[in-house]
């Protein structure tokens, strides 16, 4: 049985096995942060400080065959480690400024959301509190009431009183 050549204009049938590996960008990031964080520190810088003193001194003080970054070659270990930790540092941090500024935009967004509701439920409230006023100068008040009935009785009465002297004419 004869294979099937495949030219460059066929994709291959078989996946390929990415060299990169899988990162979880959400941990990744979370990492990153807290790198960040820690080199923000006081203790970081201290610690950093106290290791390039020791760095240096140890290999300035010690003789030849113990010092591993001689002072001859101008620490040259000690400034590539340096480099190196500050080439991952910037990166790092960068990331962790960037996550830092897509939670302000999604909290900025949120604030916003809550605040057209706010003022949405503010509108609403202020037009049922002048429906309620103007609801207010339509109702009868007790005065309004009193003297209401106070004229109906005095209407009542002279009525009465009318129909009392019609009946005594009548009699």
């Amino acid at each position: 049985m004869a294979e099937k050549r495949q030219g460059l204009d066929t994709p291959m049938s078989a996946k390929r096995k990415s060299l990169v590996p899988k990162i979880d960008r959400e941990r990744f990031g979370r990492a990153s942060e807290a790198f960040a964080r820690a080199l923000g520190t006081g203790g970081f810088l201290i610690g950093l400080t106290v290791f390039c003193i020791v760095w240096l001194v140890w290999n300035t003080v010690m003789p030849a065959g113990v010092a591993f970054d001689p002072r001859a070659t101008n620490f040259t270990l000690l400034t590539l480690l340096l480099s190196l930790q500050a080439s991952y540092a910037a990166p790092l941090i960068l990331l962790a400024q960037n996550r830092q500024d897509d939670r302000d935009r999604v909290k900025t967004e949120q604030d916003r959301q809550r605040a057209e509701r706010n003022l949405a439920d503010t509108e609403y409230l202020a037009r049922e509190v002048v429906a309620l006023r103007l609801a207010m100068e339509e109702v009868a008040t007790k005065e309004f009431v009193r003297d209401e009935l106070r004229e109906m009785l005095e209407e009542l009465l002279e009525e009465m009183k009318k129909q009392n002297s019609s009946e005594d004419k009548a009699k």
